[in-house]
């Protein structure tokens, strides 16, 4: 129990306006008084820090300080007055580390099991600190109403049917954020009238941010704004080109900022590198909200309605993005515009484009129905993204050549070619064809010398000899491997020096028995050449027929020296065995493996060398002999998240002590039938100690149930008797995890007695 008495510091984080000051004076009224002393105190974004200690003091019941008191003085004597008392303080809004690291010296340990609540809008902030991060999530619809009706009616549900389904619309479009539901049912407190009710939802959008009755939800909004760095702030007015609850993908974000000039170059680091830093940051920040997390990066973000109409507003301001409705010809802004955000979803219209406003335009994006590249301004035009503009085709590109400055092009829709003229873009960096119909990219693409990222379909196809020639190519996905003639063009990408990112989609069917597997072999063989040959940081191959058993073989593969592979993802591609050159890559942090047939104690010894895994995901058939014991022998020192499926029945996972010291998620998904039990059943799980989350998935005879719990199981059967382990494990683990059980019916009972063996 010796940890319990420890001080422990808790941060609660998310954005303006969630809660985080409520709740945490709420815990706090709820548990001062089982402490001896206690403290609520504000830091606020500039710090008058010797007014925190006073507070901090006061609050704490120490009187014995002078005007005179210097900060380290005034240290001492809290820190001595608190010497042998058992506190709780709340430190309520830290902006940043350096507060915090001033504000913990008077926060001593005394080993009396004191406690520290703090808040924060930044997660990077949170963790710096903290030895518990709670990160708040919106409210639930159904709480949503309860607060909402109760704020304007002073009741927890509506009694007035004639209002329909306003509330309901005017909820959601507020998604759970309490301070601006109180803002809002606040500005319809007693209000009855359906026709008002129908002008605040129709009023809502950028026009609210402005309403005096809105001033308070601005305010917060606003300083969490102004505190975000001048060169950060400009990247996240970008996003008030993009409609409401838009899923913005992260790749074309940071690609369209950097045509935009918006990123500062860094030594060492290349522009994404630089701009994906940006985008952490604004999510650490809580301005956007992350989407599609895996492997602790977001792949795409949304911006919350109200920060959306905020930035919206402050865009217009500075004439930064200016939004357009083709249909009525109406601009957010009356000087030339500078980036446009058009929503047409009616019909193509002309008209909009002669207009002398938009001749120096540096950025267009369209949402809807598209636009012919000839009407477009071609003076100044750095951005177009028509990704979204489903119904192109090949008309809409002719005199796309025009376009000369062009940095970034994004399309979709039937297009089923690009004209040959698309090599006279010279300044073009990025390119995406993802969504459209092209098989066969044009010879002249190699004109492209500044092209850095590419992204076509996996049915794309290179004329013979154009890989070989893009020099400047950094990022390039789902390049398609679908004949062994196309091996040429893999063995082409191998002179690319300056390619970091490779996704590589081949399909080779196991039905064509011995010509199939030689096809196979010699496209394996060309990603070891590309391995030896390039600085790839990223690799991702993924087999389309997931049914084929043709295993690849990686042990030829030697990565250059110093490796400099950060992630490598292997999707439905067998292999025998890991590698033993994949102990050694210095700076790989993600690796996926799906499948290995059979994990034995080698493959685990040279997973437990990577020195900077964080998260490893693996798929396997079993274990020799039935096992897989994960020793603790200064092995997985960096590992943060494990995903482990193992198909197989009568496989035994044991975790011994000090086996993952900072192991925080862990995802299990098990095979478990009556007579196929064997080992230790709680798999070693007490042993993980930095566990905060558990998740296991049983596959057995059993019933579908996507949060099972064991103690409602009246069956007594294995997977309860297994389940109920895991959970007395899990139990006696200092940061309490949340587990999570999951159960698939899965009848058969299939073994791996002869392949692991």
């Amino acid at each position: 129990m010796g940890h319990l008495q420890k001080l422990k510091v808790v941060s609660i984080t998310g954005c303006g306006g969630l809660g985080k000051t409520t709740l945490a004076k709420q815990v706090y009224d709820t548990i001062k008084g089982q402490f001896s002393c206690s403290a609520f105190v504000s830091v606020s974004r500039t710090p008058d820090l010797r007014k925190i200690l006073i507070h901090i003091s006061s609050g704490v019941g120490f009187t014995g300080y002078t005007q005179d008191d210097g900060e380290q003085q005034l240290i001492d004597k809290i820190r001595n007055h608190l010497h042998c008392k058992r506190y709780i303080v709340v430190i309520d809004d830290v902006w940043g580390t350096e507060d915090w690291g001033f504000i913990k010296l008077v926060l001593l340990n005394n080993d009396l099991g004191s406690r520290v609540i703090s808040t924060t809008r930044s997660v990077t902030v949170a963790k710096f600190y903290s030895s518990q991060v709670y990160q708040m999530e919106p409210l639930s619809f159904d709480d949503s109403k309860r607060l909402f009706f109760k704020r304007a009616f002073d009741s927890e549900s509506s009694c007035y049917p004639h209002l329909e389904d306003v509330p309901d619309r005017i909820l959601r479009k507020y998604g759970g954020l309490p301070l601006a539901i109180v803002t809002v049912s606040s500005i319809l407190t007693n209000e009855l009238a359906k026709a008002e009710w129908d002008r605040v939802l129709s009023a809502m959008g950028s026009a609210l941010a402005n309403k005096p009755d809105a001033k308070k939800m601005t305010s917060i909004i606003a300083l969490s704004y102004f505190d975000v760095p001048r060169h950060l702030r400009t990247c996240l007015l970008y996003l008030s080109a993009f409609p409401e609850d838009c899923e913005i993908n992260k790749n074309c974000l940071i690609n369209r900022w950097i045509a935009e000039g918006l990123i500062h170059e860094e030594e060492g680091r290349t522009k994404y590198e630089i701009g994906e830093g940006y985008f952490n940051d604004l999510i650490n920040r809580s301005m956007i909200k992350p989407v599609d997390v895996k492997y602790g990066q977001a792949k795409a973000c949304r911006v919350h309605d109200i920060i959306l109409d905020y930035i919206k507003c402050k865009a217009a301001e500075e004439n930064f993005v200016a939004l357009s409705d083709a249909s009525e010809h109406v601009y957010t802004t009356e000087y030339k515009v500078r980036r446009l955000c058009v929503s047409n979803h009616i019909e193509e219209n002309v008209a909009i484009w002669a207009d002398p406003m938009l001749y120096h335009v540096r950025s267009v994006t369209i949402f809807g129905q598209p636009v012919k590249t000839s009407l477009l301004p071609s003076t100044a035009l750095r951005v177009l993204d028509l990704g979204d503009c489903w119904s192109m085709e090949d008309r809409h590109l002719v005199s796309i050549e025009n376009l000369f400055h062009l940095k970034y092009l994004c399309l979709s829709g039937s297009i089923t070619k690009l004209p040959e003229k698309i090599g006279e873009l010279q300044y073009l960096q990025t390119l995406d064809v993802q969504g459209t119909s092209i098989e066969l990219l044009p010879s002249t693409i190699t004109k492209l010398q500044r092209l850095a990222h590419l992204y076509v379909d996996s049915k794309t196809r290179f004329p013979d000899g154009v890989i070989g020639q893009m020099h400047s190519l950094e990022e390039m996905r789902e390049y398609g491997v679908g004949s062994y003639e196309l091996r040429k063009s893999l063995q082409e990408l191998s002179k690319l020096t300056k390619l970091r990112a490779l996704e590589i989609i081949w399909y080779f069917d196991s039905h064509e028995h011995s010509e199939g597997l030689r096809r196979a072999e010699g496209c394996h063989s060309c990603v070891g050449t590309l391995l030896s040959s390039c600085n790839l940081y990223n690799l991702y191959i993924t087999d389309c027929f997931s049914h084929n058993m043709y295993l690849l073989s990686m042990d030829s593969w030697h990565p250059a020296a110093p490796c400099s592979l950060r992630k490598l993802c292997l999707e439905q591609c067998s292999i025998c065995k890991v590698p033993h050159w994949m102990g050694s890559p210095g700076n790989l942090v993600l690796l996926k493996l799906q499948f290995v047939i059979c994990l034995g104690p080698e493959d685990v010894e040279i997973l437990r060398a990577i020195p900077s895994l964080l998260f490893l995901k693996l798929a396997i058939f079993g274990g020799t002999n039935g096992r897989i014991t994960v020793h603790g022998r200064n092995g997985f020192r960096s590992l943060k998240y494990l995903y482990l499926s193992i198909d197989f029945c009568r496989t035994a996972l044991e975790f011994q002590v000090g086996s993952m010291p900072k192991l925080e998620h862990v995802k299990l998904r098990i095979a478990v039938h009556k007579w196929c039990l064997n080992g230790a059943s709680d798999l070693g799980i007490q042993h993980l100690s930095a566990l905060s989350k558990v998740e296991v998935k049983i596959n057995g005879n059993c019933r579908y149930d996507t949060n099972y719990n064991p103690t409602e199981d009246e069956n007594d059967g294995a997977i309860r008797w297994v389940s109920s382990a895991i959970n007395g494990a899990i139990v006696t683990l200092p940061n309490r995890p949340t587990i999570r059980f999951k159960t698939m019916h899965v009848e058969e009972c299939v073994h791996c007695d002869e392949e692991c063996v």
